[in-house]
């Protein structure tokens, strides 16, 4: 279980991102996140792992405060979490396989991963890591010969190397063509059903988030605009959350 309490995040800036936001996701459970740029989804996201350091408020992961957590207990809580990226941070110019590798740095030797030394056994996981996304033949060839939606899935084999319980996806599509998009969101609809991983993802496309989502929450401005199912978002809700010029697009 995680649970979200009153988080709230204000930038040195001053830009307030996120604004007294509370909500309890279940395991298991595949929750989108909607809202225009700018509403807060990625702050939110990168304060459940500390990616950003939140203002005020709790996270609590497996009844562990992960907003209290030293930086010894927090290298161990992450890598429990996967995290996949919009613009995929990939080593481009390093083989996929290292790239994949990279998910085990946290149960790694720090000296070995260095000289990017993994074991055996690491090798052979990342080869299936990669075999589960559809990109093994891939392996040993550049990051940066990829397609986008390839290198997505090198993110999401990377993810899994670190065999997370919980995957945090900040706009994993958002680069991607719609048939790309769906490709790479099937896979991590794969994971959470088979492997019963839980999935935060944020995304702009409504359309997306209703094929894929068990549940969505909205955020506006920083606030909670929308918690609820995905069916229950009639017109006036999506205006409400997209604003009253906001026209639907599909992705097909």
């Amino acid at each position: 279980m995680l649970k979200i309490e009153h988080l709230t995040k204000i930038y040195d800036n001053g830009v307030h991102a996120l604004k007294d936001v509370s909500f309890e996701v279940p395991d298991g459970q595949f929750l989108v996140i909607i809202g225009l740029s700018g509403s807060g989804k990625s702050t939110l996201l990168r304060c459940i792992n500390r990616l950003i350091e939140p203002t005020d408020g709790r996270i609590i992961w497996n009844g562990i405060d992960i907003t209290a957590a030293t930086d010894e207990e927090l290298r161990l809580i992450r890598r429990r979490i996967g995290m996949i990226f919009q613009q995929f941070n990939l080593v481009r110019r390093a083989p996929v396989i290292t790239n994949v590798l990279a998910g085990r740095l946290g149960y790694t030797n720090p000296m070995w991963s260095l000289i990017n030394h993994f074991s055996r056994e690491d090798k052979l996981k990342a080869l299936e890591k990669l075999e589960r996304v559809g990109i093994r033949e891939k392996a040993y060839i550049r990051a940066d010969q990829l397609s986008g939606g390839q290198q997505q899935r090198v993110g999401i084999a990377r993810a899994l190397m670190q065999e997370p319980e919980l995957m945090l996806a900040d706009e994993p599509v958002a680069s991607l063509d719609p048939a790309t998009s769906h490709s790479v969101m099937k896979y991590l609809e794969q994971l959470n059903r088979e492997d019963g991983i839980t999935i935060l993802c944020s995304l702009h496309f409504l359309s997306l988030a209703r094929t894929y989502a068990d549940r969505i929450i909205a955020l506006k401005d920083g606030r909670m605009e929308f918690d609820g199912d995905p069916a229950e978002i009639d017109d006036k809700r999506f205006k409400d959350i997209y604003g009253e010029d906001a026209v639907r697009v599909e992705i097909a």
